[in-house]
C-alpha cells in the first residue's frame, strides 16, 4: 500500500513508484482525481486506487472518518508493506498497519526543511523505516537520511 495526502505528499509518493515495480500496489489518497494517474500508468505493477476522506487536525470528525476508512482498507487488503510520505492518512496507515503485521516506511515530506512534520514525529517512532529528506534533520533516535525524492 502506498498512501499519502494530496498535493506535494502525493507527488513525492508517485516519484517512488519505480521502487515497487513488479508488485501489486494499492494507492490511497484524498483526491478522487488521482485515480486517472493510476489507471493511465504504464508502470510494471498491478495497481488500484482508493480515495479516503480528506481531513486535518482542525476537523476531528473528518479525522475519525478518515481513520475508519483507512482501517477498513488495511483490514480488507492486508498489505505486506505500507509506504507513506504523509500526512494524516499516512499516520493512520502506519499505526493501523503495524497492528496487523505490515512492514512500514515513513518518508517525511521534503517541504519540512526546518523541522520534522507533526505527523512524521508522531508516526516515525512506530515505523520500521523512518526517513527524512534533509540531512540536518536526521538523528540517532529519529529519522535517517538516505537522500531526497525530488
Amino acid at each position: 500500500m502506498a498512501i499519502a495526502s494530496e498535493g506535494g505528499h502525493w507527488v513525492q509518493l508517485r516519484r517512488l513508484r519505480r521502487a515497487w515495480d513488479g508488485c501489486t500496489v494499492t494507492y490511497v489518497s484524498t483526491n478522487p482525481e488521482y485515480r486517472a494517474e493510476i489507471d493511465d500508468a504504464t508502470d510494471d505493477q498491478q495497481a488500484s486506487y482508493r480515495c479516503v476522506t480528506d481531513a486535518s487536525r482542525w476537523n476531528k470528525l473528518r479525522l475519525l472518518r478518515q481513520a475508519s476508512e483507512i482501517a477498513l482498507l488495511i483490514i480488507r487488503n492486508r498489505p505486506d508493506v505500507i509506504v507513506t510520505t504523509g500526512a494524516a492518512p499516512g499516520y493512520f496507515a502506519i499505526r493501523l498497519g503495524k497492528l496487523l503485521g505490515a512492514r512500514t516506511a515513513w518518508i517525511d515530506s521534503i517541504a519540512n526543511a526546518e523541522e520534522l512534520s507533526m505527523s512524521g514525529r508522531m508516526a516515525g517512532k512506530h515505523a520500521d523505516l523512518w526517513l527524512t529528506q534533509w540531512p540536518h534533520l536526521a538523528s540517532a533516535n529519529g529519522p535517517k537520511f538516505m537522500g531526497a525524492v525530488i
